[in-house]
């Protein structure tokens, strides 16, 4: 159940505009239902948070984060035509991982060709007659999806994939072994292997996306976003340091 991760909506003529303002990837490249990964600094280019953002339509994007972000893409939206939108308690998210995943939701969901379905896109069907979106994505470096769905409908969608997942060893998995999943796959968390730069207590806990090892995610040739300068600096020293993470399109 990854439902507690915010969520928020920019929608709107500029909302293009204000989400390649706040994150270090470039938006324009950013093809309808793509999914980016990616992180958003501050001015000093210090990782505030990381997360994704979907493209939806052609002006509208879901954005997921570890912590509220609301204010930040409000504040940074000042005077473009865009609204940022709380949509947290608005949509409920299932995260079904392994290499079996797969298999299982072609049993549950109708109106999605899962073999074209690629890494890091989205796709909209229905399951048990209510709509879903399933988005290729996850926190485990394995096959697997991430399903949005209105809340209303979580415990069905639940109940069917715990039905049709019986025969394939489906097993509920918790906090502790996503944890596990996402350290085996490289990838990071926020508050575990980076500080964000707005709750850091001094200056040497902030991180760059090249210190955290997402230097991959800064698009260098993309326009002015927040925390660009910086960045360009640090690259310019060379700053290679950092682990390495798992590199998604």
């Amino acid at each position: 159940d990854v439902s507690p991760l915010y969520k928020y909506e920019v929608t709107g003529p500029d909302a293009a505009r204000l989400v390649d303002r706040v994150i270090t990837r470039d938006v324009t490249r950013q093809r309808v239902g793509q999914v980016y990964y990616t992180p958003w600094c501050d001015t000093q280019g210090k990782v505030i948070d990381d997360g994704t953002v979907s493209r939806l339509d052609t002006n509208h994007f879901r954005v997921t984060s570890a912590d509220p972000s609301a204010r930040w893409f409000q504040d940074v939206g000042y005077g473009l035509n865009a609204t940022v939108t709380n949509v947290t308690d608005d949509l409920a998210a299932l995260a079904l991982q392994g290499p079996l995943s797969r298999a299982i939701l072609e049993q549950v969901v109708a109106g999605i060709d899962f073999a074209r379905l690629a890494y890091f896109h989205l796709a909209h069907g229905t399951v048990d007659g209510f709509p879903i979106t399933i988005t290729r994505t996850g926190y485990t470096g394995d096959l697997g999806y991430e399903l949005w769905v209105r809340p209303e409908y979580a415990e069905r969608l639940w109940d069917c994939l715990v039905d049709k997942g019986s025969g394939y060893g489906i097993l509920p998995a918790g906090i502790i072994a996503l944890d596990v999943a996402r350290i085996e796959a490289g990838l990071i968390m926020l508050a575990v292997d980076y500080v964000s730069s707005r709750h850091a207590v001094i200056e040497s806990q902030k991180s760059s996306p090249y210190e955290i090892g997402l230097g991959w995610a800064v698009a260098r040739k993309k326009g002015d976003f927040i925390g660009r300068r910086a960045l360009a600096h640090e690259r310019a020293k060379g700053s290679t340091w950092g682990f390495v993470g798992v590199q998604y399109d």
